[in-house]
This record gives structure tokens, C-alpha cells and sequence, in this order.
């Protein structure tokens, strides 16, 4: 067609330029949407274990969620929806074309990871200096539905921190990536799949928290 629309031949034109040179948002959405839904599965399957000890061993994964602080998971709970929301509002500030206020969003992102680590291991510490890990022979001295629960929690919010933990160097490599103007308004993609990433990992422990705190 010669009428100045937009033909076949202008649209294969575009996503041919965009494949030479080697930007394909679409494809690249694609794979972090396949990589996010083996997450849910590993996740999900952990989930399942949970729910089949806590059928078969409720008032001892009570008694295990006791020993926990409600106070000090709220905490951790807050700060993550907190670098949730930072995280948005960086992607929404980088497609208005604010590069430098979203570099200063994604670094309190970091900020509250970097928080959320920090009381983890603290909390995490706690533990350990009473006895309360798996092997220990303290725990051992527990019921055998004790010693599930503190299995799962180990190993669950362990997992998830390792997710938060890989998560920070993404998000500082994309604040770089800004300030270098390879992610940009028009090439945002990776911003995009960075917050989608993350905004499983709060996800994710928007779930831990109940189960694992708020049982007793």
C-alpha cells in the first residue's frame, strides 16, 4: 500500500531491525515468564510438603512457630512490600523518562534487601545459639514434628533469601545499565523483567510469612 499506513512490509521491517540488533523485548518477557513458572513449581512443591506435615503434625508445628518472633518476621514482612513498591515506582520513573530518579528508587530497593538480609541473619543466629538448626541436639530432643517444621523453615526461608540475595546484583547492574543508557525508556525490558523477578520473591514470602509465624 502507498497510502502513508503502516504496511506488512514496515512492521516485518521493525521486528527484523529490532532481531539485528539484538533487541527482542517480547522474546526476552517470554523467557523471564518461563523462568518465573519454575519458581512457582519449585515453590509450589514446597509448599505442598508443608501443607501434608502440617496435616499430620499440626500441634507440634505450632509449638515450632512459637519459637518464632511474629514481631521480627512483621518487620521483615513490611521492609519487602516496601522494595516492592520502590521497585515499581522505579520502572514507572525510568518510562517517564526520569533515569536518575529511577537509579535512586532501585537503590533503596537494594536498601531493603539489603535490610531484610541483615535481620535474617540475625534472627537466624538466634536460632542457632539456642540449639534451634537442623542436627542440633536440642532439636533433636523435639518431637519429630518439631524437628519437620524447623527442617522446612530452614530450608524454605533459606531458599528464598538465596532468591533475594541473587536479586541484588541484578538490580544494581540495571541502576549501571541506566546510567550507561543501554536501559532507556525505549529498552526497558530488562528493568521490566528485574521487577517481575522480584516481585515474586515478595510474593513468595508473603506466603512464608503465615505459615511459618503466624501457626501458634
Amino acid at each position: 500500500m502507498a497510502d502513508g499506513g503502516t504496511t506488512s512490509t514496515d512492521l516485518h521491517g521493525a521486528a527484523g531491525a529490532a532481531h539485528a540488533g539484538g533487541y527482542d523485548p517480547m522474546a526476552a518477557k517470554m523467557g523471564m515468564w518461563l523462568f518465573l513458572f519454575t519458581e512457582v513449581l519449585l515453590f509450589g512443591a514446597l509448599f505442598i510438603v508443608y501443607g501434608v506435615y502440617l496435616h499430620g503434625f499440626t500441634w507440634q508445628f505450632q509449638q515450632g512457630s512459637a519459637r518464632l518472633s511474629i514481631p521480627v518476621g512483621a518487620v521483615n514482612t513490611a521492609i519487602l512490600l516496601t522494595s516492592s513498591l520502590t521497585m515499581a515506582l522505579a520502572i514507572a520513573a525510568l518510562q517517564r523518562a526520569r533515569p536518575a530518579r529511577a537509579r535512586r528508587l532501585l537503590f533503596a530497593t537494594v536498601g531493603c534487601a539489603g535490610a531484610f538480609l541483615v535481620i535474617k541473619a540475625f534472627e537466624w543466629a538466634g536460632k542457632f545459639a539456642h540449639g534451634v538448626y537442623p542436627g542440633a541436639a536440642f532439636l533433636l530432643e523435639q518431637s519429630k514434628g518439631e524437628i519437620v517444621f524447623f527442617g522446612l523453615y530452614f530450608t524454605m526461608t533459606g531458599l528464598h533469601a538465596l532468591h533475594v540475595l541473587v536479586g541484588v546484583p541484578v538490580i544494581l547492574w540495571a541502576g549501571r545499565r541506566i546510567r550507561s543508557g543501554a536501559i532507556s525508556p525505549e529498552h526497558s525490558v530488562f528493568l521490566e523483567n528485574a521487577g517481575l523477578y522480584w516481585h515474586l520473591v515478595d510474593l513468595i514470602w508473603i506466603y512464608l510469612f503465615p505459615l511459618f509465624y503466624l501457626i501458634s
